[in-house]
């Protein structure tokens, strides 16, 4: 796999690499199960919305080190010829066991499963953990959004703040799955096939000596597609403007689309450039909002009555400003057959493979078992096979039924569980084979490596 043109091999953490030249020094080849699991929601967060798998399943597809790699590996001297020949042979020959994306998941769950000879499995790890952190807690921060809309459209704006190039992509497409209408983001509307939206800056508002010029050339230039932002000087007298262009606009038989607010109390503005449009015959012109939004800005103007009918949300979605990160963990639970786990302080694992069961009361998800892998328990089996001998099951979903099957199933789960502050625990229990399992394990393993029992 490459990247802007580079392999990707060498994107892994220096003590993966340090691990593998061990176990293949030790002859250590046998299967092991990775799990992928976030320990601890951010505050305020009741749930995860499930996003990257593409990008997991894409990379282990193509998962291989190129000569330059490994002459780059060679010159710091750590690594033995015979290692460095058998990462120049290595692929990813294993299994992974995966939640769609699009799904809702909660803590302690294991959103995903690698099962391959250890060395393939641990060296995987950064890429693994990398991709969906990052796209989980964008898809999770935008669904936030989303029910803080009620209904209304979300843009991403967000492109010009994101953490690089690809971050920039990346949030685009999570914020599509969570189920926002549009970006701005021209390269991710090409890539993914999202629809693209954008309007003007002020800098072309002030390059015009008059506003109103500005506004009459933008709208020659965009007939049939022209919202005019309107508070560069002053938002009413922006908004009256823009009747005036809207009325010269209809004379030439083409209409005003919208305008766009971006400074200022939204809540009340809205309302008063409302009246404006409305007194002028100019019902069907929408009026945008952007400027800092996120759920709890746009929870609030939403409340206060705001007459805002899309909002353009930026840069507090695109780098999830309240919750960058997640508590997530790629942990070893079995190797060759043994069920291993870590007994750290606050860092517990459950060991052995696993399967997530949900249970659903009138059409809502009302609580998960996590249970082991072959277990038969009451339930919708979350946990799917979408990789084996390193090659993916079927074709990636496409990213219209990705955003679907989320927008389906976030719809479904209670209001309790989605709230914008302080939402209701989510219950997520454990099977009592893999309660029992978990103790004898942890018996196991004190016994073994303290002394005791």
């Amino acid at each position: 796999m490459k990247t802007n043109g580079r392999p990707m091999g060498l994107f892994t953490d220096l003590y993966e690499l340090t691990m593998a030249a061990s176990y293949f020094e030790n002859e250590f080849f046998s299967p092991a199960t990775f799990s992928l699991f976030i320990r601890e929601y951010p505050a305020d967060r009741g749930y995860f919305a499930s996003a990257g798998l593409r990008h997991v399943l894409e990379f282990l597809e193509t998962f291989s080190f190129e000569q330059e790699e490994l002459d780059y590996l060679a010159s710091q001297r750590l690594f033995s010829e015979d290692f460095l020949q058998y990462l120049s042979r290595l692929r990813f020959t294993g299994e992974v066991r995966a939640m769609d994306e699009g799904r809702v998941f909660f803590k302690d769950e294991p959103v995903l499963e690698v099962t391959a000879p250890i060395i393939e499995g641990q060296i995987v790890e950064t890429f693994v953990i990398n991709a969906i952190n990052l796209e989980v807690c964008i898809a999770t921060k935008a669904s936030r959004c989303i029910g803080a809309a009620e209904r209304r459209n979300l843009i991403d704006f967000s492109l010009r703040r994101t953490q690089g190039v690809d971050a920039g992509l990346k949030v685009a497409r999570a914020s599509y799955i969570a189920g926002f209408s549009a970006t701005s983001n021209v390269m991710a509307g090409k890539l993914y096939g999202i629809p693209v939206s954008g309007t003007m800056a002020h800098s072309y508002i002030t390059s015009f000596e008059d506003e109103l010029e500005s506004f009459r050339a933008f709208s020659r230039t965009f007939p049939d597609n022209t919202v005019l932002l309107i508070d560069t000087y002053d938002t009413l007298e922006g908004a009256r403007k823009a009747v005036e262009v809207a009325g010269e606009m209809a004379s030439r038989g083409h209409s005003l689309r919208g305008v766009r607010l971006d400074s200022g109390d939204m809540a009340e503005l809205s309302k008063e450039v409302r009246s404006i449009l409305d007194e002028a015959g100019l019902g069907e012109v929408k009026i945008f909002a952007s400027g800092g939004f996120d759920e709890h800005k746009i929870d609030d103007v939403v409340k206060r009555g705001a007459r805002i009918d899309a909002f353009g949300v930026g840069t507090k979605m695109g780098v999830s400003a309240d919750a960058p990160y997640a508590d997530i963990a790629y942990k070893l639970v079995q190797y060759a057959g043994r069920p291993v786990l870590k007994l750290s302080s606050g860092k517990r694992s459950l060991a052995s493979e696993k399967q997530v069961f949900r249970n659903v009361l009138d059409g809502s998800p009302a609580g998960d078992v996590i249970g082991l892998k072959d277990e038969k328990l009451a339930g919708e089996k979350m946990l799917r096979t979408v990789m084996k001998d390193g090659k993916t099951v079927s074709g990636p979903d496409s990213l219209a039924e990705i955003r679907e099957r989320f927008r389906d199933e976030f719809e479904r789960l209670s209001p309790a569980y989605k709230a914008i502050r302080a939402p209701a625990p989510y219950p997520v229990e454990l099977s009592e084979k893999l309660r029992r399992l978990q103790e004898e394990t942890i018996e196991e393993t004190k016994e073994r490596e303290l002394g005791n029992g």
